[in-house]
């Protein structure tokens, strides 16, 4: 397989170009060049990630955040949340599957059939399930060696405090609710990941078996290229030594850069809000209002206590064990989630003055369907300036948001007093046990909320009659050809899981539909 980390060659041409080599797009381009016929150039703006440990050992995922292969944007002021946020974004091959945690969920029926009701055609869950089995990563649920006797003790403590089901395989059938240790997309016999690039890509680069597959590394994005006809004809860019050249594509450009870079590329080649493009003085090449708004995310906040001493080290991750509970028996499913995390994980609580303490775990309120919505824009014409994003935490009318919040610091409480894992707990750390009104505990919650980084939504799928949709239901983008999005950007709403598996199924499906398009 050709691979290319420097100047990429003038004037090259391929049937697809693929922009980013991330959780879709490494799903995309193999499928694709199954069909030895068919040339696929993926343009990826980090290095390969084959021979780094530090990104393919899973449980050296914490690592990677604010490091050099983390693009780490920030969001603006938020009045009602916490305005230092790093929302970090993977620079590397595989993209953010090379950079989480792996934890994989097959989205729940409610959610696919929510984005069905959105305008979403063939999207349902029905229509969806099929493309799960057609992974090729390696999920399985947290091996038996990994799973930690804190954690342990967490799932049976959780499971008596709340009432909710012990789950073996969360992906085993649909759920409301339930307690457990999670799937992941990992190795268990040596940690590493199986990630989409590890899954998807590293077979055919090991052994070279597929000529017909251009990655093109260390090589960033910049504009896309339009004939007079509206019809995406390639993808501009530059090299790692500064050159710039054109990537054409004979057949379609698919763009896979992630909820942040896909709507930051199309605002920079004029397709977005005139009005908006207009100020900075991008030229408009398509008004399409949808791109960048419906920003969505998983904010959750932390407690955290400390432990009577250290805690046992084995792990897969760090983060192995969680828990889901459906407060509203209305609900289509879980509607307050919790990581547990086997590390005091204080970053944000330290802002406000709290001492990370030498050992402790933490529990992670969660807002699976978070009703706040927030809008990405850009501030500058030139494309190497980073976008806004101003996720507009914690503002949806109701404040549905912040009493989820508050909600689950009272249920994770409640599992601390209880035992197995009472026995492990030394003190509340914070916000502490002073805290105790809605006022306070809101106030905490979302001062020191933070992301679980699955920003999604800001080129979001619709009907022809949703004005702010971007694509339409086989990933088009409205009113141009030949130029498609696959990843997180498209989803009307967010799933109540951990996205990265519904992201791979997007890829899975934009595949077929491209291979039944040809």
């Amino acid at each position: 397989m050709p691979e290319k980390n420097e100047k990429p060659g003038d004037g090259t041409t391929y049937d697809y170009v693929v922009v980013g080599g991330g959780t879709a797009g490494s799903v995309i381009a193999s499928r694709l060049t199954e069909n030895p016929d068919v040339t696929v150039a993926v343009i990826e703006g980090g290095p390969s990630d084959i021979d780094r440990d530090d990104v393919l050992t899973l449980r050296r995922w914490l690592g990677l955040l604010g490091g050099d292969l983390d693009y780490g944007y920030t969001t603006t002021e938020q009045p009602r949340g916490n305005s230092h946020i790093l929302h970090s974004r993977a620079k590397v091959l595989g993209g953010c599957s090379s950079h989480n945690t792996l934890i994989s969920f097959k989205p729940l029926p409610g959610d696919w059939d929510e984005w069905a009701a959105a305008g979403a055609e063939g999207w349902d869950h029905e229509a969806m399930d099929p493309y799960f089995a057609k992974l090729r990563n390696n999920v399985v649920p947290v091996d038996e060696k990994d799973r930690n006797a804190i954690a342990r003790d967490f799932v049976e403590a959780a499971q008596a405090a709340t009432g909710v089901p012990r789950v073996e395989g969360f992906n085993k059938g649909p759920f409301k609710d339930g307690v457990g240790f999670f799937d992941l997309a990992y190795h268990p016999e040596n940690n590493k990941r199986s990630s989409a690039s590890v899954a998807y890509l590293h077979p055919h680069m090991e052994a070279g078996d597929r000529p017909n597959l251009t990655l093109l590394l260390e090589t960033w994005a910049y504009r896309l290229e339009f004939d007079a006809s509206l019809t995406a004809r390639g993808v501009r860019v530059r090299g790692k030594d500064g050159a710039e050249t054109l990537i054409s594509a004979r057949r379609e450009v698919i763009v896979c850069a992630g909820a942040v870079d896909t709507p930051r590329l199309l605002l920079h080649s004029g397709i977005g809000p005139k009005a908006d493009l207009e100020k900075l003085g991008i030229p408009v090449l398509h008004d399409l209002p949808g791109v960048g708004e419906n920003l969505l995310d998983h904010p959750e906040s932390v407690i955290v206590w400390e432990t009577d001493g250290p805690i046992p080290d084995n792990s897969a991750m760090d983060s192995d064990a969680g828990l889901f509970i459906q407060r509203d028996p209305e609900a289509a499913g879980p509607d307050l989630m919790f990581h547990f995390y086997q590390i005091p994980f204080t970053d944000n609580p330290e802002r406000l003055g709290y001492e990370k303490p030498e050992h402790g775990v933490s529990m992670t309120p969660n807002i699976p369907k978070p009703r706040s919505r927030g809008r990405l824009y850009l501030t500058s014409a030139d494309p190497e300036v980073k976008p806004a994003l101003d996720f507009r935490y914690f503002t949806d009318e109701d404040d549905y948001d912040g009493r989820t919040l508050v909600d689950g610091i009272r249920i994770a409480r409640e599992i601390a007093r209880t035992a197995p894992l009472a026995g492990w707990l030394k003190r509340e750390v914070c916000p502490g046990p002073d805290v105790v009104d809605d006022e306070a505990l809101s106030e905490y919650a979302r001062k020191v909320a933070h992301t679980v980084y699955h920003p999604a939504g800001t080129c979001r799928m619709g009907a022809t009659s949703d004005e702010l949709a971007v694509v339409d239901p086989e990933l088009r983008v409205r009113g141009l050809n030949s130029l498609r999005i696959a990843d997180a950007s498209v989803f009307p709403t967010m799933p109540a899981v951990n996205p990265m598996i519904g992201v791979l199924m997007v890829g899975e499906k934009c595949a077929e539909l491209l291979g039944g398009d040809a």
